[in-house]
C-alpha cells in the first residue's frame, strides 16, 4: 500500500501527503504502480465527461475530460511531453537534447506538440457513443501507463541522479512489480468493447518504438521521456480503437 500511496502523491497533485509521508526509497519504485494512478485519472476524466456531455457538446465536454487530468496531474505528463518534443526536435546530439528538455522554457516543438496532442486526442475520442469514449478513457489511461512504465526496464537514466528533476533515479521493477503493474494496467480493458480491444497493441509498438529512438539519441530516459510516451501511448490507443470502431 505505501508504494501505491507513493504513487498517487508523486503523480498528482491531490493532497494526499496531508494523509502521511513514506521514504524516499519507495518514491524510486512508483512507476510500476502509474498504472494504478490510471484507475483515479481515468476515473476522473470519465465522470468529467459523462457529466458534462449531459450539458455540453461533445467536443466540449471530451476538453473538459482531458482538462480535469491536467489539473489532476499539475501537467505532469503534459510538460514532459512539451519538453521530449523541444529536446528530440531541436537538438542535434545527446548533450544538446539532454540540455533542452532541462530547459523550463517551451519551444516551437513543444507547443506544436501539445497542441496536436490534444487535437488528435479529442478528434478521435469523438468517434464513440458517450459510454463508449468512458471506457477508451478508463482503459487507455491505465494501459497506456503501463505500456510507458517499461521504459525503466530496457533503458538506463540518461542523467545522473543529482541531474535528475526530482533528485531521484527510478529502480527497474522486480518479477512480483512488473505483475503487479500488468494486473493494474491490463485490468480497466475488461471494460472496452470485445471489438475494439485489439487497440490495446497500438501502445505497445508505440512504447517500443519510441524506446528505440531514447536509445539511439540519448542513450536513457528521462522523467520527460515516461510523461511523453504516455501521452504518445495512449494516443495511439484511441487511434488504434477509432480504426476498429470503423472497421
Amino acid at each position: 500500500m505505501k508504494h501505491i500511496f507513493a504513487a498517487l502523491t508523486f503523480f498528482t497533485r491531490l493532497p494526499f501527503w496531508r494523509l502521511g509521508s513514506v521514504d524516499k526509497q519507495y518514491y524510486k519504485e512508483v512507476v510500476p504502480y502509474w498504472p494504478y494512478v490510471g484507475w483515479l485519472t481515468g476515473g476522473i476524466m470519465c465522470i468529467t465527461f459523462w457529466l458534462a456531455s449531459h450539458l455540453l457538446p461533445f467536443f466540449a465536454a471530451i476538453l473538459l475530460a482531458l482538462l480535469s487530468r491536467v489539473l489532476v496531474t499539475g501537467a505532469l505528463h503534459e510538460d514532459g511531453l512539451a519538453d521530449f518534443c523541444d529536446g528530440m526536435g531541436g537538438g542535434s546530439d545527446r548533450e544538446r537534447i539532454l540540455s533542452i528538455m532541462k530547459d523550463s522554457h517551451t519551444g516551437t516543438y513543444g507547443i506544436i506538440g501539445i497542441t496536436l496532442y490534444f487535437l488528435i486526442a479529442s478528434s478521435l475520442l469523438l468517434t464513440f457513443p458517450p459510454l463508449t469514449a468512458c471506457c477508451i478513457m478508463f482503459a487507455g489511461d491505465a494501459w497506456s501507463k503501463l505500456c510507458a512504465s517499461q521504459i525503466i526496464n530496457f533503458l538506463p537514466y540518461a542523467r545522473k541522479e543529482e541531474d535528475a528533476k526530482n533528485k531521484l533515479v527510478y529502480n527497474r521493477m522486480t518479477r512480483g512489480q512488473l505483475l503487479a503493474a500488468i494486473i493494474g494496467g491490463a485490468l480497466p480493458l475488461v471494460y472496452m468493447p470485445l471489438s475494439i480491444l485489439g487497440a490495446a497493441l497500438f501502445p505497445i509498438f508505440t512504447a517500443a518504438m519510441l524506446i528505440l529512438l531514447m536509445k539511439n539519441r540519448i542513450k536513457g530516459y528521462t522523467g520527460d521521456c515516461c510523461g511523453a510516451t504516455f501521452l504518445i501511448c495512449e494516443v495511439s490507443f484511441y487511434l488504434g480503437a477509432a480504426i476498429l470502431y470503423r472497421i
